[in-house]
């Protein structure tokens, strides 16, 4: 769960009561017994197990909780919440609840699927203003998402400096490190073929294939969804960086999915390159190739009054 490799050290040191060093030492030591064909991360979790140390009821912050993430443990305020709505398609009907979840570090949308979490909310007993603790949360689409195997109730925990917003600091390329959350204006450098992939129309979950039938493990069979996902690279002049985008992102570039679908693709790719633009986002490790992935989450035009401000009070160097 922890995609910084510096938290999740601290996390062994804390629960053992070894110091940081001592836990360095001992990763790299498993490292070399598996003839280094194991990333520092993974030599960690290894070593957090062996030691008996089980992440699964280990509570995040906001601004730790990344794509892919499941089973997230977080304590927040409901800080807006939707009115509850009904949905029927396609023979399936159903309730929906969201609610924005923000602690000390930033807010994320939350979305309840299970009835026996929705109705909370219709009888009020989960309301706008209430410290509440959610268990086995998943992350979909920049969303924690609640499924019937989650929990969440109300907590007496009370959190100071609630933030509304994620804080994604401005930062160069070559500043970033795992697992924070930055802005930066860069330059589109290269870009490579799109990929796609199928999810639930509903909520967005993986599809379960069962030979020409689409399965979600929340709505059963459906007439699954096409999402894209772009690789690209980024530039600002002190470094560079993979970045990964999917589709709201990606249509923001200006490239609608039936342009990545088509032929017309290699002449949007052209038009991608050299186009700059201010690109916020989470840092986390690809596991396969060991190295940092730049998860794109917002996209905007570059603000040329507030560019120009910016450089007429940096100071002149001579």
């Amino acid at each position: 769960m922890f995609q910084n490799y510096n938290q999740l050290v601290e996390k062994i040191s804390k629960s053992t009561g070894k110091s940081s060093d001592e836990i360095l030492r001992l990763v790299e030591a498993k490292r070399a017994k598996l003839s280094g064909l194991i990333s520092r991360e993974g030599a960690a979790q290894i070593l957090a197990a062996e030691l008996g140390i089980n992440f699964d009821k280990e509570k995040v912050k906001v601004n730790e909780i990344m794509q892919g993430m499941k089973k997230v443990n977080i304590i927040g305020k409901v800080v807006k919440l939707f009115p509850v709505r009904e949905y029927k398609k396609e023979n399936r009907e159903g309730k929906v609840a969201n609610f924005f979840l923000a602690d000390d570090t930033g807010s994320i949308k939350t979305v309840l699927w299970d009835v026996n979490h929705i109705v909370l909310i219709e009888k009020g007993e989960i309301k706008e203003g209430d410290f509440i603790e959610i268990s086995a949360g998943n992350l979909r689409n920049n969303e924690l998402h609640l499924t019937g195997f989650s929990d969440i109730k109300k907590s007496n925990e009370i959190i100071e400096n609630i933030k509304m917003q994620n804080e994604a600091g401005e930062k160069k390329i070559s500043e970033f490190s795992l697992g924070g959350s930055f802005k930066a204006r860069a330059m589109i450098v290269q870009a490579f073929e799109p990929k796609f992939f199928e999810v639930c129309p509903e909520c967005g979950s993986k599809i379960i294939k069962e030979g020409e039938i689409s399965r979600c493990e929340k709505h059963g069979r459906v007439t699954p969804k096409k999402r894209a996902l772009l690789s690209i690279v980024l530039d600002d002049g002190n470094g560079n960086i993979r970045a990964i985008l999917f589709s709201e992102q990606i249509e923001k570039l200006g490239i609608k999915q039936e342009d990545l679908e088509s032929e017309r693709f290699s002449g949007k790719k052209r038009e991608l390159l050299g186009k700059e633009a201010e690109f916020s986002g989470s840092v986390r490790q690809n596991k396969l190739f060991n190295n940092p992935e730049f998860f794109v989450s917002d996209i905007q035009e570059i603000d040329l009054d507030r560019l120009i401000e910016k450089l007429e009070k940096s100071p002149i160097v001579t």
